[in-house]
Parts: C-alpha cells; structure tokens; sequence
C-alpha cells in the first residue's frame, strides 16, 4: 500500500507540510477552493505522489482550469505525471445506480414489479444518493482502482451542498440500521442494506484524523468567515475534527498613496484579526492574493508558489466603456413596472447573490410594492444581509429541516389516517428516509413559485449545483405529471412550476458574476443548462467592479486587465442586457444600504 506518506513537501503551504490521505477542500462559494484544492493536488503529484482530485460540484470548472474534459471516470491530467482527475456526474452516477439496482432484483421478478422500481428511481433524491454512493466508495476504498492513489483531494460544492453530503454517510446508516422492511425512493430495501457496510466504512473513514482532514477555506471578509466557522461546528459534531483555516486572497497594498488598495487592504487586516473563535484556534495558512486568473498549470503552480508566475496577458484593447451596462436601479426599475412576477438570482456562489436579490427586494418595495424576498440556499444569508426590516417586505427561508417536519405531518396525516399501527409505523420508516428533504424542499419550492403569479417573489438561489438539482427537481416533477395526465380531459389544465419558471411574463432570471473568469464561465454554463430547460436569463450583473475606481495598485492593474478580458466576454454575446455594480469599500448590509443600490437611476454606461 502507498498511503499513509506523511513526509514534509518544502516551500509549500502548512496544510501540505504532512497531508492525510483525504483532504477536503470545502466553504462558501468563490474562495477559491477549486483553485485551491487542484494547486494543492498537482503541488503533491509534483512531489512524487500519486494523486485523485475529485470534485463533488454539479457546476465544477475543473475542466476549464485544467483544460481537460470532465468525466465520471478517472482519467490523467496531462503535464502532471502522477495526478488523475475525476468528477462525480450526478446524472451518470444515477443512471450507473439505477443499473446496479436493477441487477440486483431476483431473476424471476415481473416486468411491473421491475417498472416500480424503475420509477421509485426517477427522482431527483436518487441522483443525490447515486453520487454520494460514489464519493461513500472512494472514502470506503471501493471505487475501483482508489488503493492506488497516496491522496484523494475533494474539491467540494458550496458549504450547504458540501455539509448536506458529510450529513449522508450517518444519515443513511441510521436510516438503514433501523430499517430491515419495504422499500424507499432508492428501490427494493434489499439492495440499500448492501451499502450499509460501505456507507458506515466512509463515516468512520471521514472520523479518522489521520485519515481525513478538512480544509475550512476562506477569503479575508466576515461574511464568508462566519460561515466557515458555522461548518467548522457542524462538521466537529459529524465528527469531522481534524480542521485547518485557509485565508485565500489575502492582499497587501503596494504603497501609501491609493485609497482603494488601502481600503482593500484594511479591510482584509481587520476580518483576519477579528474572525471567530472557531478558526482563530484552528492551525493557519494565508495564501496572497495573485495578479493572475488561476487558470492552467503554470497559474495552478504559482498560486502556491510551486512554480513561477505565468507571464502577464496583454490588454485586449476593450474598456470597461466598452461594455453596455446600467445601474441596478435601473433593473429595479423595469421589474417594478411589470407588477409581479418571480425573480430568481442565480450563480456561483460568492458572487454576491444574496446582496443583489435583497437589494432588488428593497428597491421594488421603494417603488411600491409588497414584496416576498425569500431563499433556497441553505447558508441562508438573507436576513443578516438586511440586518433589519421595511414594511412591505416578508422575509422567509425554505428551512429544508421544516419543510421535511412539515411534509412528514402531511403525508402520515393524509396517508396514514386509515392504518392500522404496524402499517403507520412502516410509513412513517419510509418518510425518514433523507430522500424526503430533497421532496420536502421541492414542494416548499412551488408554492413560493405560484405565489408569484399575483405579487413579487425574489428568489436568493442557492450556488449553481445546488440550484440545478432543484430544477432537476421540478423537471422530473413536470415529466410525472405530464405523463399522468397524458390523454385526460385535465390535460390542457395542468401548469406544473417548470411551466411557470419557462413563462417569460413571470419569471425573470438574473444571472450574477463577478468579472473573473471562473464566474462569468460557470454563468455562461448556467445559462445554458437554463436554456435546454426552456428558461431564458433576463439579464446579468456584473459585481463588485474594480473599473471605475481609478486604481494605481499594480496588482490591482493586473486584475483589471483581466477584468477587462471577462467584460469582453459579456459584451460580445454571452448576456442581452447587463447592469453593473462597483467594488464598495463598505460591504452593502442593512436595509438603508440596499436601497442606495437599488435607488431609482436614469440609464448611463459604466
């Protein structure tokens, strides 16, 4: 066996100095943990090992960063000899589940009692399940071919997402121990108690500190800080303790004489100096910010200074002036002339998306208007980002632990009602299946949709996988229902939230960047999976612009070059309206200033 190796690589970061077979890269969106996760990963394949980089995120852009294709097998990375690259497709996982499970039936089964099965396993809980199967047998040592490798490094979705698959190996193990009859929403019992043994090996696995260590990774900002010490507790108590802060993007201004870099910089100083308890007991990297987009090996090398900084790109020769764009006000402005409708604010996380949806929340209210500002993210950062209320605002949050009480009480009512004892107690054993959340949440998720059809609802989305396995969510909703109906004289009648979501006159999605490239890639690829839905973008937002500051820095230049390259992007097709929201030295929170963003403007171009 290769692993454990415990010997020290010089000139690296301290969470590399002895690395565990399993590091876990995890935080709340945009602070660099793919960056981060895939430089730690080729800086130890460099070094010798032989090395598995994963990535749990639906809308991974490990294909961008290392330009090569994604795949749900492990497949080399060329120009890194040592390091294999995999990504866990949830819907290549749950078509390899559904198969798995299928085999598994007796022989003798019907051709009905196969097509039951078939569709317990047509919904969106199944996906979930199927890839954490994978990333259970990569932890259990079943995957085939995972002996082979020194290190697995997970590059994890967003801290919701990540949290809620650290949950399921527990989770699933409860379920199964106290559970030896039926069926569930994974197919026949039957096969579930045959991942039981993998399911408990992966949670010892992720308990074990000289196995596993979790890289909490931040940016120097309280908001992101906050959260990773909210995950740090949550994780301690799954029994993840072996925990290491990362500070990415810490920036020291290169002189006295520019009030932004200053700005920049003292505020960075002072998030450092007065984070939580939780992280400032945890061992500490700082990782500097860098003048260059990590993108390809050379940039991967230098952001943890294995290798030299890639040679500057050259100014494509386009301004920020160059890029139609408009005030968020103005965007307040247009929706509040439509009188109702849904506003979905979706993207990466970090982007800003809860800033921007509580900003518009408060401007349509300005306008006249009641509005419901509401959230699908289970960080759920709407009310500490409005820090207080306004009349004719309802703030709410699809809490995916209430609405799975609530649905529970629902079903054990309507279904129940007529049972005898044993028959309630089985179902209620099938409703505690973790499938019933991703239910739960849906259900939460169309009614907040059809409320819009008579006032305002804006939408803060969770980061982009999350967001997208609910719309996979509500399209196989609208398939089942569809196919129900098919023929019936109620046929015509049916509106299933897909169909609300696809109607331009009552949905409205805002697509939020920031001008880097990973963002404004990862939006153009939301875009697209929006499409194939039938669901059009209505605008963009380009956050937390530099452009307009008349920075000197010279790393600030840098990253202005590059951000000039990103609006070229835009500009050229990717969005057919834009509006644009400058870097502030003071981070927008409380309701006095959201409504500054979103005060009424005329148009004007950045």
């Amino acid at each position: 066996m290769l692993w454990p190796m415990h010997t020290a690589i010089p000139a690296l970061p301290g969470f590399l100095s002895s690395p565990t077979r399993f590091l876990f890269f995890t935080g709340k969106g945009g602070v660099g943990k793919t960056s981060l996760s895939t430089a730690a990963a080729i800086a130890l394949a460099d070094s010798g090992r032989r090395v598995l980089l994963v990535s749990t995120d639906a809308a991974s852009n490990l294909d961008e960063m290392l330009g090569v294709p994604l795949r749900n097998q492990a497949q080399a990375v060329p120009g890194v000899p040592g390091l294999d690259m995999l990504n866990i497709d949830p819907d290549a996982a749950a078509e390899a589940y559904r198969l798995r499970v299928l085999a598994q039936l007796e022989a003798n089964a019907s051709e009905d009692e196969r097509k039951t099965v078939r569709e317990q396993l047509s919904g969106a809980c199944t996906t979930e399940i199927a890839a954490f199967d994978e990333f259970a047998a990569l932890l259990a040592g079943e995957a085939e071919g995972s002996g082979a490798y020194d290190h697995i490094v997970f590059d994890t979705a967003p801290t919701g997402h990540t949290l809620r698959l650290l949950s399921l190996p527990k989770a699933w193990s409860g379920f199964l121990a106290g559970n030896d009859r039926g069926a569930s929403c994974l197919g026949p019992h039957s096969g579930l108690k045959m991942q039981e043994a993998r399911f408990n090996a992966a949670l010892a696995a992720l308990g074990d500190a000289s196995l596993t260590t979790v890289l909490l990774v931040t940016r120097p900002d309280p908001r992101p800080m906050q959260e990773a010490a909210r995950t740090a507790g949550e994780l301690r108590t799954l029994g993840l303790s072996n925990q290491r802060l990362v500070v990415n993007g810490v920036f020291h201004a290169s002189g006295p004489d520019d009030a932004t870099a200053r700005a920049i910089e003292a505020l960075g100083r002072e998030a450092i100096a007065t984070m939580p308890d939780a992280l400032a007991s945890l061992p500490r990297d700082e990782v500097p910010l860098r003048a260059f987009d990590t993108v390809g090996l050379s940039a991967l090398r230098a952001l943890l200074g294995s290798g030299p900084a890639p040679a500057a790109v050259g100014q494509t020769g386009v301004s920020a002036a160059d890029l139609p764009a408009e005030p968020l006000g103005r965007l307040a402005d247009e929706l509040a002339a439509l009188g109702h409708g849904l506003v979905m604010v979706m993207g990466k996380g970090g982007v800003g998306k809860t800033t921007i949806a509580a900003a518009l929340a408060v401007g349509l209210v300005q306008r006249g208007h009641s509005v419901h500002l509401t959230t699908t993210d289970p960080a759920a950062h709407v009310a500490q980002t409005l820090n207080g209320s306004l009349t004719g605002l309802k703030v709410g949050r699809i809490d995916p632990r209430q609405e799975t009480e609530a649905y529970i009480a629902k079903m054990m009512a309507a279904r129940g009602k007529d049972l005898d004892e044993a028959g309630r107690a089985l179902l209620l054993e099938d409703l505690q299946s973790p499938c019933t959340e991703e239910v739960a949440v849906f259900h939460a998720f169309s009614r907040v949709v059809n409320e819009a059809r008579s006032a305002f609802v804006v939408l803060d989305t969770a980061p982009t996988g999350h967001s997208l396995l609910l719309m996979d969510a509500t399209g196989a909703y609208h398939r089942q229902m569809r196919q129900q109906y098919e023929g019936s004289a109620n046929a015509v009648h049916l509106i299933t939230p897909l169909m609300r979501l696809q109607d331009a006159s009552m949905t409205h999605v805002i697509l939020v960047t920031l001008p880097e490239v990973t963002p404004v890639s990862q939006a153009a690829a939301l875009q697209e999976d929006l499409r194939r839905a039938k669901i059009e973008p209505w605008a963009w937002v380009i956050n937390k612009s530099i452009a307009a500051t008349g920075t000197t820095d010279p790393l600030l230049q840098a990253r202005l070059a590059g951000e000039h390259r990103q609006t070229a992007r835009i500009a050229s097709g990717l969005a057919r309206r834009t509006f644009v929201l400058p870097w502030l030295p003071e981070p927008p929170v409380g309701v006095a200033a959201l409504g500054a963003l979103a005060a009424s403007a005329t148009s004007q171009t950045l």
